[in-house]
């Protein structure tokens, strides 16, 4: 197949807020790229929208070999506290407290590498105390 009618290579991702098991809407996010072991490039920022969704990431440039997506969480847990109170992360054995920042991971950054002409879904399931993300389809 040749690179005119290859397929672009391209990432999409969704958050879910599992503290409330429902999307988590408002989070920045931003694409970062590079070819091989070469510097990352900012390629693209977005939004997640009422579903959770961010839905207009650019297509990777021809050579990427490696995608980083930072999700800046702290802002998103600091406007949503209403979710897990501080006093309910008091109450529960040995959790820690979010008394300033509202997140114990203020951003979360996930590194993948890429083949040409694939779509990447990686979604992030995220509470105040942890997160994980996996390939989806």
């Amino acid at each position: 197949m040749s690179s005119e009618t290859a397929a672009p290579t391209s990432v999409s991702t969704h958050i879910l807020d599992t503290s409330v098991g429902r999307p988590a809407e408002g989070v920045a996010l931003t694409l970062a790229v590079r070819s091989g072991g070469g510097a990352w490039t900012a390629h693209g920022a977005g939004t997640t929208d009422a579903d959770g969704r961010c839905k207009d990431l650019p297509a990777l440039p021809e050579g990427t070999t490696h995608v980083r997506i930072e999700f800046q969480t702290e802002a998103y847990f600091i406007s949503n506290q209403h979710h897990v109170s501080h006093q309910q992360a008091e109450e529960q054995q040995d959790a820690p407290a979010l008394r300033d920042s509202g997140a114990f991971f203020p951003e979360v950054a996930i590194t993948f590498a890429v083949k040409p002409g694939e779509h990447y879904h990686v979604p992030l399931l995220l509470n105040p105390f942890g997160y994980s993300v996996y390939r989806g389809s």
